[in-house]
């Protein structure tokens, strides 16, 4: 009876041009697109210059600023009022204002102030440029110093050098942090969406009665609406994988293996998750509104854009009950940190309970009526 149901299944998704191009296109698409948009990199800060001073030391400290290669130049202005004009007009998004006598005071008693004035509407942008204007401030205070030392025998002040190495991501590559993630996202919605679509299509069109008035037990017509697109899930990470080597040229650290092996137990719980939603939605537009309102919060709260440990109590204790972060967890941790089973076999443990929780419950769930 399953293989009966499963021909059906498959018969009625390749008839579905529509559906060929939603599970195997778009994913294509978007996992080649959303990682060249999506950049943790912050560039481009547009930076407005009051320089008072005029001296070779002011100069030279815009030279290093500008040097950097994250500041943009928006122009010099001669007052701190035309300057903050290009805040308001959201032109600039820093003013630094050099005090007049800047180079005499410097020398003179060692310091001399700086005036930094951030546009604060886009936090993020705004505290990541200020931090980069702060270290080339500081690293141009190092250099004068240096160059005042006479080079005595016991230096007047004490230096400590440090070295650092960046594990798992030694390039600080974006890419390879963010490419995992977005493909774990795309598979949820691909998986998710169409089976929360696929029993409410059938009560839409009128064939789900006539199953209902068949033998057919509730568990068997479960699997057979689950298996062709676990199936099909399975076909999208690999196509997923492979344009992460091509294009990205992202390979795995880890065993591949434990990759597939993960997914096979979370395609069962997005799927069971779906299918769930189908048998409470009535139309295909409610399938589909149940579907986004979830989703958008899993995604969200899933630490592909932000870090889950920075996230308030309250949501931290959310995302323990959310599959995809369980996933963009484990996918991070096998393709960049070549973590192996011993690693993830307590994810695993959790995501085969979303699994068996929700598959049972949408088994559960489903009523049919003879």
């Amino acid at each position: 009876m399953l293989r009966f149901l499963l021909e059906k299944e498959f018969r009625q998704i390749f008839r579905n041009p529509a559906i060929i191009r939603m599970m195997f296109i778009m994913p294509v698409v978007q996992l080649v697109i959303l990682p060249l948009a999506a950049n943790y990199e912050v560039k481009n800060v547009a930076i407005a210059i009051v320089d008072h001073d005029h001296s070779s030391y002011s100069q030279k400290l815009v030279h290093k600023a500008m040097a950097s290669g994250y500041f943009k130049l928006t122009g010099y202005y001669p007052s701190y009022k035309q300057a903050l004009v290009q805040i308001e007009k959201d032109k600039a998004d820093i003013i630094m204002e050099i005090p007049a006598h800047f180079e005499k005071q410097l020398v003179r008693e060692s310091e001399a102030p700086l005036l930094l004035s951030v546009n604060a509407v886009n936090g993020t942008k705004a505290n990541i440029g200020a931090g980069y204007l702060h270290t080339i401030i500081r690293q141009y205070n190092q250099e004068i110093r240096l160059q005042w030392l006479q080079m005595p025998r016991l230096p007047d002040q004490l230096q400590i050098q440090t070295t650092f190495t960046n594990w798992y991501n030694p390039g600080m590559n974006y890419q390879q942090f963010m490419v995992p993630g977005i493909l774990v996202v795309l598979l949820t919605m691909v998986g998710a969406f169409l089976t929360a679509l696929n029993i409410v299509k059938e009560k839409e069109v009128g064939t789900i009665e006539q199953i209902n008035v068949t033998p057919v037990k509730k568990h068997l017509f479960i699997l057979g609406k689950l298996i062709p697109f676990w199936i099909m899930g399975q076909i999208v990470l690999t196509l997923g994988l492979l344009i992460a080597r091509l294009v990205y040229h992202i390979i795995p650290a880890g065993n591949i293996g434990l990759i597939y092996l993960f997914s096979s137990v979370y395609l069962l719980a997005v799927l069971g998750l779906g299918l769930l939603l189908s048998t409470y939605a009535n139309t295909q537009q409610q399938a589909m509104l149940l579907a986004f309102f979830l989703l958008m919060i899993f995604i969200l709260l899933g630490g592909l854009y932000t870090s889950i440990d920075s996230m308030p109590i309250w949501a931290q204790a959310i995302t323990k009950f959310n599959p995809v972060s369980y996933f963009i967890e484990v996918m991070r941790m096998v393709v960049m940190k070549g973590s192996q089973f011993s690693d993830i076999r307590h994810h695993l443990g959790i995501m085969a309970i979303f699994a068996l929780v929700l598959n049972t419950w949408a088994i559960l769930n489903y009523r049919k009526r003879q």
